[in-house]
């Protein structure tokens, strides 16, 4: 039976997921208990495996999401150099409004329009640079890590929600990185996870921020990291159904491994890809192929019709067929964001199967030659 689940976030649950999965999750019981304790530090242990997160970094369960995760961060690190934030989507624009308007740092902004990437070649790595690894909302990622010196000044602290579990990461080239669970594993949502490296652990202990810090970025306990968090101990309140739906997802992924994460997302762009180079009237929203997502695969019409609509109309176009699609069964939810340009937005993450997307593509090619007919 095909999988029509294409949000990318929360994403499609991993293949053969069901419900009976969960009844072993520590409900009605404290998370502080040995049990749930126990849960906890397994999900923070299996996760550092999977990933192939070198043992001297620090990984931690924070509460709002990736969101939480990276805002604690900021709030937390930033400050004592000045701070450059790359920008080619909404979420990295998010962060630059964050640094710049309510910790009013001066950031200097490096910004590309959706489909593009600012210059990686002329950053100051005497600052703090914040960035994602991969656009969520423009389909673009980076091209690789080595645009990153080894010997830096600053730190780099990387949003990497839609691409960790999918996309190798390059951990030396990493200080903080952010992801949650609702995005490539198909976990659900709420909890994020921060990983520091020693330069970072380093910043949070030598560094008190001037501005008021809210409990849920609090990290430190008296002058020192409060290494407890990275342990099993959280902020606040985790919901164990979530923790327990957690673990099964890194089950699965380590009977996969990371190798075979990434190769299954690639293989789902390979179908679009294929897709796209024989169909004249739709093209990938990122510029070249060095910076096309493989997880949050974004398209754009290019029909001269379509192109000479309004922009209105053109997102009721988009909004008319990604709605058909979603009522007759075949995809829910490929409509592009809403800052985005009008396009479509299809999940091609390690918990989609390639077969799945074949069925997108061919049903999205009949929805829009039939919706074009009536221009």
């Amino acid at each position: 039976m095909n999988n029509p689940n294409f949000s990318s976030g929360p994403c499609a649950k991993r293949p053969g997921w069901d419900i009976t999965v969960l009844q072993d999750a520590a409900l009605g019981r404290s998370h502080r208990s040995a049990l749930g304790r126990e849960k906890l530090a397994k999900a923070i242990l299996d996760s550092k495996k999977v990933l192939g997160i070198p043992e001297e970094y620090l990984l931690g369960i924070l509460p709002g999401s990736d969101t939480g995760a990276f805002e604690g961060a900021m709030w937390s690190m930033l400050g004592p150099r000045p701070v450059t934030v790359l920008v080619w989507e909404s979420f990295s624009k998010g962060w630059a409004t964050d640094v710049e308007k309510q910790l009013k740092l001066s950031p200097t902004i490096l910004e590309a329009d959706y489909g593009e990437i600012p210059d990686l070649t002329g950053i100051d790595w005497s600052n703090d640079v914040i960035f994602v690894a991969n656009g969520t909302t423009s389909g673009v990622k980076i091209p690789d890590w080595k645009w990153i010196p080894g010997d830096r000044e600053g730190l780099t602290l990387c949003d990497a929600t839609s691409g960790v579990f999918a996309m190798n990461i390059d951990w030396s080239k990493v200080d903080v990185l952010t992801y949650s669970w609702q995005k490539c594993l198909g976990g659900e949502a709420a909890h994020g996870m921060l990983i520091l490296s020693p330069r970072a652990v380093e910043r949070i202990e030598s560094y008190d921020p001037p501005w008021p810090m809210p409990k849920i970025f609090r990290l430190k306990k008296g002058n020192k990291l409060n290494r407890t968090i990275f342990k099993g101990d959280t902020i606040n309140t985790p919901s164990m159904l979530c923790v327990e739906d957690y673990l099964d997802s890194l089950a699965w992924a380590g009977e996969i491994g990371l190798p075979g994460l990434i190769e299954k997302s690639v293989t789902n762009l390979k179908v679009v890809e294929e897709w796209v180079d024989r169909t004249d009237w739709v093209d990938f929203l990122a510029v070249s192929k060095a910076i096309r997502s493989s997880t949050s695969v974004c398209l754009k019409i290019t029909d001269q019709k379509f192109r000479l609509l309004s922009k209105e109309d053109q997102s009721a176009f988009i909004k008319d067929v990604a709605g058909g699609m979603s009522k007759t069964g075949i995809a829910h939810d490929i409509g592009s964001y809403k800052d985005a340009p009008p396009g479509f937005r299809i999940w091609c993450g390690p918990t989609v199967e390639a077969s799945d997307i074949r069925a997108v593509v061919e049903g999205l090619e009949s929805a829009c030659l039939n919706k074009m007919k009536t221009m």
